[in-house]
């Protein structure tokens, strides 16, 4: 509370003598100046090279002479254990607070979804902690994702059975 009196008191406020009519200009004294456009560029970028590297790997399995379907499938699951591996060293945290939703948005999020609160609670046992937190976060996007799936899948059914 001090440090807001003080940096207040530096821009020609008195933090006592806030009213009503004085609010607006203490609050824009005090709050923090926004950095959205600094954090939307570094987003695009790092989410952009995610997937430039997720094509990279796409690209080098094709080439060893996997069908690109297949290819597509290996290299999401690529992308995921490295993520895992790196959100194990604590590289992948890192990442996500230089790069916001562009580390969090692609497959790696997840992954770092998964993988963080198994870390985190690994110290409460296989049951109670890792196994109990390791769906902690991620396990309302698994339970939405699978509902959403069956509902497509019927709705395609039975579109192709009465068409």
């Amino acid at each position: 509370m001090k440090e807001r009196e003080d940096s207040v008191k530096e821009k020609g406020r008195d933090f006592n003598d806030v009213n009503m009519q004085n609010y607006k200009s203490y609050v824009f004294a005090v709050m923090p100046k926004s950095k959205h456009f600094k954090n939307i560029i570094l987003a695009f970028v790092v989410g952009g090279l995610i997937c430039v590297i997720g094509q990279l790997i796409i690209e080098f399995f094709v080439f060893l002479g996997v069908s690109r379907v297949d290819a597509t499938g290996h290299a999401s699951s690529c992308l995921i254990v490295i993520a895992a591996i790196l959100t194990g060293l604590g590289v992948y945290d890192k990442i996500g607070r230089f790069a916001g939703a562009g580390s969090t948005i692609p497959i790696t999020g997840f992954s770092n979804a998964v993988v963080a609160p198994a870390i985190e609670y690994r110290c409460e046992g296989l049951i109670y902690g890792v196994g109990t937190r390791m769906f902690f976060v991620a396990g309302p996007v698994i339970v939405n994702g699978v509902s959403i799936a069956i509902v497509v899948a019927l709705v395609r059914w039975l579109f192709f059975l009465y068409c």
